[in-house]
Formats: structure tokens, C-alpha cells, sequence
């Protein structure tokens, strides 16, 4: 699937909740289905900054695409950055680097997020997008 369809799936599945609440308890699950970091990888070069718990993103690359990997010590952290990498986990650096994020405006996540919060959605999409610029370097 690309970028794109991906985004419309999730502004979809969104859309059938009622409140917020059950967004959040969705947002949970999808947490628990979080394609976990490797230990040796927690470590202060895949740590986000500027996020109000501890959130580690690693990234490889696999047949051209990036495969993404995370964990975080906060459940409802981990949905958000499940969430995050569905959308760009196994996509080229090119997609990465090309794509918006106004999926998240779409489904309201960001004005639903304490200020740290939404600060730590923030730079976990900036430091996605990094690793797809230097992936995308190495691929060319």
C-alpha cells in the first residue's frame, strides 16, 4: 500500500468512533501491536527528543524500503507511534521524504495531545524523516 492509501485507511477507521475516548482506547491497541525495538537498540541515538516519555525509533533498510522499529515506556505513546509507523514503515526514503502528514490534522490527533505530547508526535516525524534522508543518500 502507499503512503497515501495508508493515511486514508487510517482517517477511515478513525472516523468510526463516536469520541475520543475510544479513540484513545483504539490508539492503546494499536500499542500493543507495535513492532518492538531490539534491546541493543534502546539506545540515546534512537531516543526522540523533546517527547515527555522515552520513545526509541530505529530504522533498517530492507529491500530499498525502510523497516521501522520502535518501543516507548508509556502505553499511550506507544499506539501513537504504532500509528505513525504504519503509516511509513516499509515505504522508500523517497515517500517518506515526499509525503505530508495532515492525516494527523484529519483524524484531530494533534489538538487531542497534551502539548508535550503533540511536541513528541512532532519530533518522532521529524526523526523518521531523517532516517529517510540519510537512507535515501546511501540508496542513491
Amino acid at each position: 500500500m502507499t503512503i497515501k492509501e495508508i493515511q486514508e485507511e487510517i482517517i477511515d477507521e478513525f472516523s468510526m468512533f463516536d469520541d475520543w475516548m475510544e479513540r484513545y482506547e483504539y490508539i492503546i491497541e494499536l500499542g500493543k501491536s507495535l513492532p518492538l525495538i531490539d534491546e541493543v537498540n534502546k539506545e540515546d541515538e534512537n531516543l526522540i527528543k523533546g517527547c515527555q516519555s522515552k520513545v526509541w525509533i530505529h530504522a533498517a533498510i530492507e529491500n530499498k524500503t525502510i523497516v521501522f522499529t520502535a518501543d516507548s515506556d508509556a502505553i499511550l505513546t506507544k499506539g501513537i507511534v504504532a500509528l505513525i509507523l504504519r503509516v511509513y514503515s516499509n515505504q522508500s526514503p523517497k515517500d517518506i521524504l515526499d509525503t505530508d502528514t495532515e492525516f494527523i490534522n484529519e483524524i484531530g490527533l494533534k489538538e487531542h495531545l497534551s502539548p508535550t505530547r503533540a511536541n513528541g508526535l512532532v519530533s518522532m516525524i521529524k526523526k523518521i524523516k531523517l532516517y529517510a534522508l540519510g537512507y535515501q543518500s546511501k540508496l542513491a
